[in-house]
């Protein structure tokens, strides 16, 4: 049934259905990319951070300030996670030559082999699931929260 809720935002009981549905393919798609990421003993924020490092060093070096933004951490938190990506072999720390108090972060080989591995991964998840998450993306677009 498409009855209004009485919520005062306009919202159909068909909205909320789309909403919630939306929600849980992301959240079933985040859990498999989790469960990748622990396979290869990482945890996912740990993941994440690799995928970030790489995707911005394609173009430039990247800072741990720059990193912070990329993961909405704050700057401090960056560090720890950069200290512990580098004490496990994954990423490497050096100077910035232009500006010597900015440090940046680049992968190792380790980081590199084991990154590949995982994005191949979750990109045949995604193509499995791209279907589905068009379809509810076009849902999504037709909900009207005025």
């Amino acid at each position: 049934m498409d009855s209004r809720k009485g919520d005062g935002r306009g919202l159909t009981g068909s909205d909320y259905e789309a909403l919630a549905a939306f929600r849980h393919a992301m959240r079933r798609y985040l859990a498999f990319a989790e469960e990748g990421a622990r396979s290869v003993g990482l945890t996912s924020q740990q993941h994440q951070a690799l995928l970030a490092i790489k995707a911005q060093t394609l173009s430039r070096p990247i800072s741990i300030g720059e990193l912070a933004a990329q993961l909405l951490l704050r700057h401090h938190s960056a560090v720890e996670l950069v200290g512990r990506l580098e004490r496990a072999g994954f990423v490497e720390r050096g100077v910035d030559a232009e500006d010597r108090r900015r440090v940046l972060v680049s992968l190792t080989a380790k980081a590199e082999t084991v990154l590949a591995a995982l994005s191949a991964r979750n990109l045949r998840e995604l193509r499995v699931i791209a279907p589905a998450f068009s379809g509810l993306l076009a849902q999504i677009e037709t909900l009207d929260a005025t």
